[in-house]
C-alpha cells in the first residue's frame, strides 16, 4: 500500500467517524466539539444533514483509495464539500462574525483535511478523459 492510498484511507476513516458521531449523538457531537454551540442553537436535523456530507466525503475519499485510477471524481466531489465547508469558516472569520481565535482553533480539523482531502482527489498525473482522448 502507497503512502498516498495509506492517507486516502486514514482521512476517510476520520471523516466516517466525524460523520457517525454526528448522525448517532448529534446532541453530544454539539455540546463537545468545540466551538460548535457558539455557533447558533442546537438542531438535531441540521447536524444529522451535515454529519450526511461528511459521510459523502469519506466515501468519495474510500473508494479513491480503493480504485486509485478511477475514484478521483467521487474523492474531488467529497473534496469540494470539505473545502466550501472550510471557505465557510474562513468567509466568517474575514467578515467579523468570529475571531481569529475560532480560525485558528478550527484549523487542524477543518482547512487542513480540506487541503489534504483535495491533494488526495486530483486525477493521477497524465489522466486523460475519455472525453479529451475522443477529442484528440
Amino acid at each position: 500500500m502507497t503512502t498516498t492510498t495509506l492517507l486516502r484511507w486514514s482521512l476517510s476513516a476520520g471523516l466516517a467517524a466525524h460523520a457517525a458521531a454526528m448522525l448517532v449523538a448529534p446532541r453530544l457531537w454539539y455540546l463537545h466539539l468545540p466551538g460548535v454551540a457558539d455557533t447558533g442553537p442546537y438542531n438535531a436535523h441540521f447536524v444529522r444533514d451535515i454529519g450526511c456530507a461528511f459521510l459523502v466525503a469519506a466515501l468519495g475519499l474510500a473508494w479513491r483509495g480503493w480504485r486509485p485510477r478511477d475514484g478521483w471524481p467521487a474523492a474531488l466531489a467529497g473534496a469540494g464539500f470539505l473545502l466550501l465547508h472550510g471557505g465557510v469558516h474562513v468567509a466568517e472569520t474575514l467578515a467579523g462574525l468570529c475571531g481569529w481565535g475560532a480560525l485558528l482553533r478550527d484549523a487542524p480539523l477543518v482547512l487542513l483535511p480540506a487541503l489534504l482531502a483535495l491533494a488526495l482527489a486530483l486525477p493521477p498525473r497524465g489522466h486523460v478523459t475519455s472525453a479529451a482522448a475522443a477529442s484528440s
